[in-house]
């Protein structure tokens, strides 16, 4: 009953606010009039055409870009598994893809034989990455598939440093060699 009170009062002080005002007589007969006495010249039909077709050209491009912005299919890898998981996957990487990348500027013949051993290597490491992103699926995100997911990307990074760290103790076996020879 309160607050029935309170509703009331505030139709009451807002009550001067209100506009009571009807049109004026005849109101509807001057609209009908005006529509009826303005009919559909070919300019104007054209402007209307104009703004359909704008319409729906508005509606074809937001669909358009519906479709291709529309999220794509859940892939299962650690960023499905959390935004922490997610920042994890992307340092891991682009730190796999920076060492990668450093090894392969660096590569020679005299490295060459460490360095395709080393892709191999890498290449079996992804096959058993790809087995536990479906056996995380299946799993339904079980914890010890994440871990086993993050083990596998932390061996990656493991392996491309040590074949960093050999190539540079060739580098530098290669280069006291050729100065003793000198």
């Amino acid at each position: 009953m309160m607050q029935n009170d309170s509703i009331e009062k505030l139709f009451k002080d807002l009550d001067p606010d209100f506009d009571f005002e009807s049109p004026k007589e005849g109101h509807e007969q001057r609209f009908l009039k005006r529509l009826h006495n303005h009919p559909m010249t070919p300019t104007t039909r054209f402007k209307v055409y104009k703004f359909i077709a704008a319409i729906a050209a508005v509606l074809v491009i937001g669909f358009g870009v519906f479709k291709v912005v529309k999220p794509q299919p859940k892939t299962n890898d650690l960023a499905s598994v959390s935004e922490q998981m997610s920042q994890t996957q992307n340092f891991f990487t682009t730190t796999i893809n920076s060492e990668l990348n450093k090894i392969k500027t660096i590569r020679t013949p005299e490295n060459d034989a460490m360095v395709s051993d080393a892709l191999k290597q890498m290449d079996v490491l992804e096959t058993n990455y790809k087995r536990l992103k479906k056996d995380l699926q299946e799993s339904g995100n079980d914890q010890r598939v994440v871990y086993a997911m993050i083990s596998n990307l932390q061996n990656r990074i493991d392996l491309l440093e040590d074949v960093l760290a050999s190539i540079e103790k060739l580098k530098k076996l290669h280069s006291e060699q050729t100065q003793l020879t000198l």
